[in-house]
């Protein structure tokens, strides 16, 4: 009771009194800005929940397929929950009470009551019960996007609130009656949709001209300023969907050409440019354009729309004159690689150039960049497009693929596997609980080979589906042909492998379903992208993903964040914390898919000499120079602490690669290594202002008061044990055994009697302009990475350290050895403890190894184990039953394959009446003596990072 009463009066009688955050009533409030939206507690406590009951009155499709991995979740763990809802102001479409029919788990009740305007969520817990009661209803718009007020109340079950709104929950559910098929059928007989339904027209109606969108008049103004600077070719990236056909009809209306030319890769999209440069040049007769094709070739039309493949022969090239076209436009520009069109590049010269791409990324070696002289005039990728409106707002699902006697879905999977009847069976379970009803879906399929896409059409078609497989041997005729009965409601799937990544444009596809393992980033977003044009009447686009055992499934939180920077953190939080991406979109994994990508992400090796020289020189193509550091994390392409480390320091990385002769002096490679190795990550930024001080000229000494002096102009801490832990990290004076050795020759500075002074090696390689043009690169990358860091604290709440790093940072005097710190140590000195839990500690425990069981049991307590043997008596454990004056630090991870470092979850409180000696077996068949204890956390753990580490 204390807790919930502690909560109380923090929010009713006095904010100063520390509240549980657990039952902390809270005022929601959807802050796009902020990431913060209803939806994520709605969630949150959805996970938690034992069984929950909504009362709203209104309810959408978007709206529901927010929560349906969740509630799917809950049905694996036996969870049940109602629903009462109503058929007011005809608000509900049928099409959601047959989705709300889907939900195994789910009870659904319509209430009768007229102006039934209900918007309540209740959730019953173990111990407790909350609900959420204000403006807001089970739509996409009221859980992420409007303007809504709601209140979160926590109660205990014998709490007079709970008992009235159960009472009144249970009175209306017994009025109200059961959905049921028959009522569906019914309501759609008599069912009139309001005009102001809740939902987005995604596309406006046909014009007889149209404007710039948000993309083009940026891009637009920027191809006129690049012209104006004398330049005759620029290169425009944007998402698929966000118009750059119309782009470029824009900018050949402004340019006013005597003649273009118009290169796609395939002529299935010469139709719809043609149709797009009409509309937007609508005073331009119909004959000024032209085809050049295999069938056709109107070589005398001003405006021609011709295929790579045709025009690049030369009986067609030489057709031409080189300077025949003023203005030449290349749609998916980044195929520009390829011999035939290098012969197209070389053979004409416009006056402008104008190149299109989604994906401007080349795994080849080809510096598309380079071709258009570093001209980028626009660049636009999915997270801005998604931002800007300008595509069709997506749910993702990522879902458990098939599995049977404990063999699951992996890339060495055999064919007649892929096709089994249990495995269609379930992807057909699957694509009715997640994805629109079959006479709505407009629906792609993409599969790993071609003869499982023809077995699996095949087995689709046999079970009522009108579906058909494509691949590269079917001609464009069949192709188109198919295209139209798709998009016409005569079929509701077509299959296939890759013909459909690009260069084909189907505003109609509704639901994109992904059979196959994620290849590559740029891959998965082009299969994605073919579902998020907008379309007359496509409120979004559904993307349903089959998560199976691969070794790539790290890459899709990196396709669906666009953060390509290789870093298994950013890669965790992304799939974790969903909520980043922009607008009505969602993103959503089952939790024994999410558990699939974090496996992945353990796995997989990111740093290999394969991936960082790939990294390396996709960003050097971009910037038509070496890239730096600093480079690397403004453009977030790579992690630059694995660059920096993969050799001894970045520029022996060049010169691995032969980008460059490291001239550097040893004494400069081991600084530079010691510095990387350390420093580089910027979890603390007194270092890397005293670093700059003493690269200046004229500055070989330093007394401490003159350090004092410069951290305190940078709003640093400055006391004398913090300046003391700074010179002894840059002397390496802290750090003890191998570290020692190895980071020794690479020191800073010496103390000396009242300050520092340079070391030999530092004041020698300091004199070297290469030297320190890398140490200039290493400080300023570091200080932008210290950005995520609270630099009024010694740790930052939520960041990652490692033993070495928390106890350097905590001020230990001299590194411990990570062995000799096990599980906990502390400085009596300064009472400061500190704690590394793993709590999952794997089953090998041999010898004396006691298996702890460690536990977070809610976002503010965990159960701890000591060492053992451990008794009451011992010295630890007497400073936790007495602990006021101490700070007791917890580090904590989820398994030891998340490598050596551990998540800061701030100070913890040992509840004392919690610690209880007990006897534990270990791996000898002994008991030991050990000591349990409950701790509270002083800051809750976010619910995302709970969820996670559990």
């Amino acid at each position: 009771m204390d807790l919930l009463a502690q909560s109380l009066r923090h929010a009713f009688i006095d904010q100063r009194q520390l509240g549980h955050a657990q039952y902390d009533p809270e005022l929601i409030i959807n802050q796009p800005d902020e990431n913060i939206f209803l939806l994520n507690t709605l969630q949150e406590e959805l996970d938690t929940s034992e069984t929950f009951t909504f009362s709203v009155a209104f309810v959408t499709e978007s709206g529901l397929n927010t929560l349906k991995t969740h509630l799917f979740d809950l049905h694996q763990r036996g969870i049940k929950g109602r629903l009462i809802t109503s058929n007011y102001l005809d608000f509900n479409s049928p099409d959601i009470f047959k989705a709300l029919l889907k939900i195994p788990n789910l009870e659904v009740r319509i209430s009768d009551k007229e102006a039934f305007h209900a918007k309540g969520y209740l959730f019953e817990h173990k111990d407790h019960t909350s609900f959420i009661i204000g403006s807001s209803n089970l739509t996409n718009h009221a859980l992420k996007t409007n303007y809504e007020w709601n209140i979160k109340l926590t109660t205990y079950h014998h709490g007079a609130i709970i008992h009235q709104m159960q009472a009144h929950l249970d009175k209306e559910w017994a009025s109200a009656q059961p959905l049921t098929e028959d009522w569906i059928e019914a309501y759609a007989n008599s069912f009139q949709p309001p005009k102001y339904r809740d939902t987005s027209i995604l596309l406006d109606p046909a014009k007889n001209f149209i404007v710039p969108n948000k993309m083009q008049q940026p891009a637009l103004d920027s191809l006129i300023e690049l012209r104006q600077n004398g330049a005759d070719r620029g290169l425009v990236i944007a998402a698929t969907g966000t118009g750059k056909t119309y782009l470029a009809a824009f900018d050949v209306l402004e340019t006013k050409p005597e003649k273009v030319l118009f290169i796609v890769h395939r002529e299935q999209i010469l139709h719809s440019a043609m149709a797009s440069f009409k509309r937007v040049m609508h005073t331009e007769p119909d004959d000024l354009f032209g085809f050049y094709t295999g069938n056709k070739k109107d070589s005398q039309a001003k405006y021609i729309f011709a295929t790579q493949q045709t025009i690049t022969r030369d009986q067609h090239l030489h057709q031409f004159d080189p300077e025949e076209f003023d203005y030449i436009l290349v749609d998916e520009v980044h195929r520009a690689g390829s011999a035939s069109y290098q012969r197209i590049f070389d053979y004409f010269k416009p006056k402008f150039l104008l190149g299109l791409t989604a994906t401007p990324e080349r795994t080849d070696g080809y510096n598309l960049y380079e071709l258009f002289d570093y001209n980028i005039a626009y660049e636009i990728r999915l997270q801005d497009a998604l931002e800007a409106d300008l595509l069709a707002p997506f749910h993702y699902f990522g879902v458990t693929d098939y599995e049977k006697d404990g063999e699951l879905i992996s890339e060495t999977t055999q064919l007649k596997n892929l096709i089994l009847d249990e495995r269609v069976n379930y992807v057909m379970d699957k694509l009715t609980y997640y994805g629109l009803d079959k006479d709505k879906v407009k629906g792609l399929v993409f599969c790993s080979r071609n003869e499982e896409a023809k077995s699996l059409s095949d087995k689709f078609n046999a079970r009522g589906y009108k579906t058909v497989a494509l691949s590269g041997s079917d001609s464009q005729e069949v192709r188109t042909k198919q295209v139209n009965r798709l998009t016409s409601g005569l079929l509701d799937y077509i299959f296939t492998v890759d013909i459909f990544n690009e260069g084909i444009d189907i505003p109609e596809i509704n639901q994109v379903v992904m059979l196959r393992n994620t290849q590559s980033s740029i891959i998965f977003v082009q299969q994605m992208g073919r579902g998020l044009r907008k379309h007359d009447g496509k409120e979004f686009v559904n993307i349903i993903d089959f998560i199976g055992n691969y070794k790539n499934n790290y890459l899709i939180p990196v396709a669906l964040s666009g953060n390509s920077n290789r870093s298994k953190d950013a890669m965790r939080k992304t799939t974790v914390n969903t909520n980043f991406i922009s607008g009505l979109s969602n993103i959503n994994f089952e939790s024994i898919a999410k558990e699939r990508i974090f496996d992945s992400i353990n796995a997989v090796k990111l740093d290999s000499m394969k991936e960082l020289k790939e990294a390396y020189l996709g960003l050097k193509n971009e910037l038509g120079r070496v890239p730096m550091l600093i480079d690397f994390e403004t453009t977030n392409s790579f992690d630059p602490y694995l660059l920096a480390n993969k050799k001894d320091n970045y520029p022996a990385f060049l010169a691995s690669i032969k980008e460059s002769d490291n001239t550097l002096s040893k004494a400069a490679n081991d600084i530079l290594k010691f510095l990387s190795r350390e420093i580089l990550p910027g979890k603390r930024a007194h270092e890397l202002v005293l670093l700059n001080e003493l690269a200046k000229e004229s500055v070989d000494t330093l007394s401490l008061a003159k350090i004092q002096t410069i951290l305190a102009k940078h709003d640093l801490s400055h006391d004398p044990i913090t300046v003391q832990s700074v010179v002894r990290t840059l002397s390496t004076d802290y750090y003890a055994g191998s570290s020692k050795k190895t980071y020794q020759p690479g020191q800073v500075v010496t103390i000396v009697d009242e300050g520092i002074t340079l070391s030999p090696g530092f004041q020698s390689a300091k004199k070297d302009s290469t030297f320190l043009h890398h140490l200039n690169d290493l400080i300023t990358t570091a200080t932008l990475l210290n950005d995520g860091y609270d630099k009024s604290s010694d740790l930052t709440l939520y960041q990652k350290y490692g033993r070495r790093d928390a106890l350097r940072l905590l001020k230990w005097e001299t590194q411990l050895v990570d062995q000799n710190i096990g599980g906990y140590t502390q400085d009596k000195a300064r009472k400061i403890f500190t704690i590394f839990v793993t709590l999952d500690k794997g089953d090998d425990f041999t010898g004396a190894q006691v298996a702890y069981e460690d536990a977070l049991l809610d976002p503010q307590t965990m159960t701890w184990f000591t060492k053992a043997p451990r008794t009451l008596a011992s010295p630890e454990v007497k400073i936790l039953q007495d602990a006021d004056d101490w700070q007791i630090h917890m580090f904590i991870k989820k398994d030891d394959d998340e490598g050596t470092e551990f998540y800061y979850l701030g100070e913890v409180t040992p509840d004392v009446s919690t610690i209880t000696q007990l006897e534990k077996p270990s791996g000898d068949g002994e008991t030991r003596n050990v000591v349990e204890m409950n701790l509270h956390f002083k800051e809750t753990i976010p619910r995302n990072l709970f969820n996670y580490l559990q």
